[in-house]
């Protein structure tokens, strides 16, 4: 397993989904927690999961707050630094969905989720790679494998997703020098409330899940918990000679080519 034991990791969107899951794999294997995410409530249920899976109380910290406001920001890079000392690993994951074609895409809501999906991303990054610098860290940025792939009907999250892809090689071979490794992990279908989000109803969701088994080469959607691994592992010392790549955690959908 990935040894964490001790390391600082701040992880956005940390109140649900894949950004709880991570909170929750990176307690067990000893890191310590800087979690940021919009719903109080939900962060302080991921913080209540934390301490359960072996990380002590004082070991997290919560940042309530929109990821894409500036001060949020800022808070969260200061206030980790202020409690821990340091920052090892930030994992980019706060992201949100939209139903849309190039015909029925409002631009208020294309703004709103590529501030959200990018820009929020590229600021926070800014912020802390002065910090990472300094501790040789890594940064993990979660993607999608509809930034690998073509999608119809989601024309904004998959440019968003390919954009997040393009950055993470880009600042891969920029931060090289400073021994900062920037990595993406690229889901599948995993079933979390971000589906619910961009608007579909429990019985579309049903529906899109049990189709989904037959889009993924394994024959089944995949798990919270397997792209947390993928995201320790990445994140951990194991990966010390991985930097600029796309990690697909999606059961072979992104090599799929449907005849």
């Amino acid at each position: 397993m990935p040894d964490l034991r001790g390391k600082v990791a701040i992880i956005t969107g940390a109140s649900s989904g894949i950004g709880k899951g991570t909170a929750v794999e990176f307690a067990q294997l000893g890191a310590h927690l800087a979690l940021t995410g919009r719903n109080q409530e939900n962060l302080q249920a991921t913080a209540k999961a934390c301490v359960e899976a072996g990380t002590q109380q004082d070991k997290i910290l919560l940042v309530t707050g929109d990821i894409c406001e500036e001060q949020v920001q800022k808070n969260l890079v200061e206030q980790t630094v202020q409690t821990f000392g340091r920052i090892d690993v930030l994992v980019n994951n706060a992201g949100i969905g939209q139903r849309a074609t190039i015909e029925t895409t409002d631009m208020a809501e294309y703004d709103k989720l590529m501030n959200v999906n990018v820009r929020s991303v590229v600021a926070l990054t800014q912020l802390c790679v002065p910090h990472l610098t300094k501790t040789k860290g890594a940064i993990v940025n979660v993607s999608s494998v509809r930034g690998i792939r073509a999608f119809a009907g989601n024309l904004a999250y998959c440019m968003s997703k390919s954009a997040l892809d393009q950055f993470t090689r880009c600042v891969a071979l920029e931060l090289a020098s400073k021994q900062i490794r920037v990595n993406s992990v690229n889901p599948g279908i995993i079933p979390t409330e971000i589906f619910r989000r961009a608007g579909r109803t429990e019985e579309e969701v049903a529906k899109f899940l049990e189709h989904s088994k037959t889009t993924h080469a394994l024959g089944r959607v995949g798990e919270v918990s397997e792209v947390a691994k993928t995201i320790a592992f990445l994140s951990s010392s194991d990966a010390s000679f991985i930097t600029g790549a796309q990690v697909p955690v999606d059961g072979g959908r992104h090599a799929m080519c449907p005849r």
